[in-house]
């Protein structure tokens, strides 16, 4: 699909006569930004415009206009009269450059030229010329402050884009106050001046924000946007549009790929072409990677296995190679446009933008969610305290499961897209958004923004005037308030014991609170690699399984820790299921001087339990193990008494006691030095060993 930079839709005007104003004619000005929304697509026949994935068209002005058409003019000047019907019809036909020599010729034969100068006002607004509109609509005013009442709503809407806060409130309740004009249109007028007001504020209390560019490997004179980064910070996937070959520069043509960098040392690698199967001749975009940096969801529009105008594709990537994309299905994807995916930190949640019917709105963000067997749900509306009766797109969840950063022109804001959070309560609902403020949301349109794990810098896209060309990437620290909850991870990798060969293994991650497996997947089954995020404020048991070999067992506690990134690094060697070979359960829990388990010891439980069922021919010794603090003999008791609680719980489930065996060893066994806290704390261990395999 190539990629076009379509013109927005231009709503046809009504005849308005002079002095009264019955309707709402609209010109709506386009305005690119990154990714890939056509913010009204859903008014526009799809098969008229060719969709760019991530360049889509902003409402950003929507004005009433009274350029007669047929009415009495206001000029008696024959020849500027003409000259303005011409003008009216090449600003009809977007030919603004045009219509624009036409009216200052107008008004040079009639300065008073009110429908000229009103014009005028309309085609510099169309071109982003929003000092020279406002002076034309000004001028429009002073001339005949009663001509017509839709001069002073025009002006206030471009004051509000130009961030002439006060001056547009002012202008907005001059046009509200007006007797004769639509009550719907009176009420959108109010909501401006509200828009102006809370802009105002914003702009008199700055938050802390301080954008740093990316660097030359990853911004060049092209466009460069629509960031995602693995939890672990060390992989970044981005989108670049550029002309792909000689052909395509010679049609002015541009495509959209993705590129990837390495983190070396701290510093980002220059960012290469991903290459086949993922970039393809079309567009390919509005991407998220799952933590692990093992699966990655993109927009892809036009295809042949698509449902709708755009789609949503999953590719998963093993070792250093991605698997063909697959098109996420018609539970997910629709008749309609969905795009702009984003994953949760467990895998199990995507939330995306689409179009289709039962919104709130003209785009809305969804959810859907993953079943046991790996299907997809249904998706949901996120509801009215996200989506509104205008656009909600770019979502981002944080990896903290709480926090989603999205555009809007619909909420509260400085005038156009403006980026906000919501925080999920405890029930699952979302909370009133809250604006990123001033000034990282702008007059202008700010989306496509990410926020690392840690929680405290964030990655965005923007055309600021010091970049290397056109869109660059920016990163920045978040200020406090707007943080989610710091997440951890864990990484490492999963081998074979003996030949020390990479292992594809399940690693499931437990709430050691509860119970429950908030996580499942495996490791890469070329390098044996993981990644696994944790949100902080929890306590986690973290387990390694192969058909054929002994589990492997961590925890992490991270209850306290809700400030700082804490990282583990856990290679695992995975033992065959062999006579002699030996597994610490370190989610076997004891209260200091007690042998009683505590309470979130069941699961390890059953995971030697499943074991003994997978193995049927092997038999067990469950070992008890101390320190060297206090009396030997008691010691011995103890770890006697606590093996014997392992013992005891097995049985009580079923397991067959003929196939196991206890015994407590004390301090006798230690498997760090016990001069220090932390081997004192690693010999105070439950073990099993494999007695026999046949």
């Amino acid at each position: 699909m190539d990629h076009l930079l379509a013109d927005s839709q231009n709503y046809s005007s009504t005849l308005i006569q002079r002095k009264q104003f019955f309707s709402i004619p609209v010109s709506c000005r386009s305005g690119l930004i990154i990714d890939s929304t056509l913010l009204r697509l859903m008014n526009m026949n799809m098969k008229t415009f060719c969709l760019s994935l991530f360049t889509f068209f902003i409402v950003l002005l929507c004005v009433p206009s009274a350029h007669a058409q047929g009415g009495k003019l206001s000029t008696k000047n024959t020849r500027a009269a003409n000259i303005y019907e011409r003008a009216t019809k090449y600003f009809d036909g977007k030919v603004y450059d045009v219509a624009m020599r036409d009216l200052l010729d107008c008004i040079k034969l009639d300065a008073n030229f009110i429908e000229a100068h009103m014009l005028l006002g309309d085609t510099y607004a169309e071109t982003k010329r929003y000092d020279e509109a406002i002076a034309s609509y000004k001028k429009a005013i002073e001339i005949n402050p009663d001509f017509f009442a839709g001069n002073y709503y025009n002006l206030g809407k471009i004051e509000l884009k130009a961030g002439a806060y006060a001056d547009a409130r002012a202008h907005l309740q001059s046009y509200v106050s007006q007797p004769k004009i639509p009550e719907s249109l009176r009420a959108t007028a109010s909501e401006l001046m509200a828009h102006a007001a809370f802009a105002d504020s914003c702009v008199k209390h700055p938050v802390p924000f301080d954008p740093i560019n990316l660097g030359d490997s990853i911004n060049t004179e092209h466009n460069e946007y629509t960031p995602t980064l693995t939890v672990d910070e060390q992989t970044l996937i981005i989108t670049r549009r550029q002309p792909r070959s000689a052909q395509t520069i010679a049609m002015n043509k541009e495509e959209e790929d993705f590129y990837v960098s390495q983190k070396v040392k701290g510093v980002w690698s220059r960012a290469l072409n991903m290459g086949p199967p993922i970039n393809t001749g079309g567009n390919e975009g509005a991407q998220c990677i799952s933590p692990d940096g093992k699966f990655l969801y993109y927009t892809a529009c036009n295809r042949d296995d698509g449902f709708g105008s755009c789609d949503l594709y999953y590719a998963r990537k093993t070792g250093d190679r991605w698997s063909s994309p697959k098109n996420m299905g018609p539970r997910v994807n629709s008749s309609s446009w969905e795009s702009q995916p984003s994953i949760s930190y467990d895998g199990n949640t995507l939330y995306f933008v689409s179009s289709r019917p039962g919104g709130q709105g003209k785009l809305d963000i969804w959810k859907t969610t993953r079943n046991e067997s790996g299907l997809w749900s249904e998706p949901v509306n996120l509801g009215p305290n996200i989506n509104t009766k205008m656009s909600e797109i770019t979502p981002f969840i944080h990896p903290d499961d709480q926090t989603l950063y999205f555009s809007s022109d619909g909420h509260r804001g400085m005038g156009g897209l403006d980026l906000f959070y919501s925080r999920k309560s405890a029930e699952g609902e979302w909370a009133e958004p809250l604006n990123m403020g001033y000034p990282i949301n702008t007059v202008g349109d700010e989306n496509s923004m990410i926020i690392n794990a840690a929680g405290n810098i964030a990655y965005y896209a923007s055309d600021r005037p010091e970049g290397k060309g056109n869109l660059d990437l920016y990163s920045f620290v978040v200020y406090a308030a707007a943080r989610p909850g710091v997440v951890s991870y864990v990484k490492g990798t999963v081998t074979d014991s003996q030949s020390g060969r990479g292992l594809e293994a399940t690693l499931e991650v437990t709430d050691l609170a509860t119970g429950m497996v908030v996580q499942t997947l495996t490791s890469d089954k070329a390098e044996g690699e993981y990644l696994i995020a944790l949100p902080a404020g929890k306590d986690y048991m973290f387990n390694v399984s192969r058909t054929g070999y002994l589990f492997h067992s961590e925890n992490f506690s991270l209850k306290q820790n809700n400030s700082v990134q804490q990282a583990f690094v856990v290679d695992v060697e995975l033992q065959p299921v062999k006579a002699g070979n030996t597994v610490v359960m370190r989610n076997i829990f004891f209260d200091t001087d007690k042998f009683e388990m505590k309470e979130g010891s069941q699961t390890e439980l059953k995971k030697l339990e499943m074991l003994m069922k997978e193995n049927p021919a092997v038999k067990i010794e469950i070992a008890g193990h101390t320190d060297n603090v206090g009396d030997k003999k008691y010691n011995q008791t103890l770890s006697e008494k606590r093996a014997k609680s392992v013992f005891d719980a097995l049985v009580a489930s079923g397991a067959d006691a003929a196939r196991l065996t206890y015994k407590g060893y004390g301090d006798t066994k230690p498997m760090a030095s016990n001069d220090n806290e932390e081997g004192r704390k690693q010999n105070r261990r439950t073990a099993f060993t494999i007695l026999s395999d046949k």
